[in-house]
């Protein structure tokens, strides 16, 4: 189950954007390198992401035990929120035995979600609108 429900969030573009401007407990900190958090459109997502992203949104089942488990953020890339605000998902990497360094990292907000492919190096809100 997504933490909580996708119907009862709202806007995360917003939030993200005024957190940016104006600082604050939703701010990337500043030791985060900012431009890790960027945007990819929907589209562009390998087709696994999209997978996991359904998977979100229907609540799982999960292939891994970790999914859906608290995001913690100890790189602080993303915006800095408290604790059990970001949960987290694997996104399958063909050929790969293992879980792979992709991941989906949900947010509070509605559809705040970020993709990385990198294993939280850097981190792409997804544009769900393209």
């Amino acid at each position: 189950m997504r933490f909580p429900p996708r119907t009862t969030r709202i806007g995360a573009t917003v939030a993200l954007v005024s957190a940016l401007l104006v600082g604050g407990a939703g701010a990337v900190p500043a030791n985060a390198a900012a431009a890790a958090v960027g945007s990819v459109c929907h589209d562009a997502l390998p087709s696994q992401a999209w997978d996991t992203l359904r998977l979100i949104e229907s609540g799982g089942p999960y292939p891994y035990t970790q999914d859906g488990s608290v995001f913690r953020n100890r790189e602080g890339v993303l915006p800095s929120q408290g604790s059990g605000y970001y949960h987290e998902y694997t996104v399958r990497t063909p050929g790969s035995s293992t879980r792979g360094a992709r991941r989906i990292v949900t947010g509070e907000e509605y559809r705040e979600d970020y993709y990385t492919a990198d294993h939280y190096v850097s981190f792409r809100l997804i544009d769900h609108t393209c």
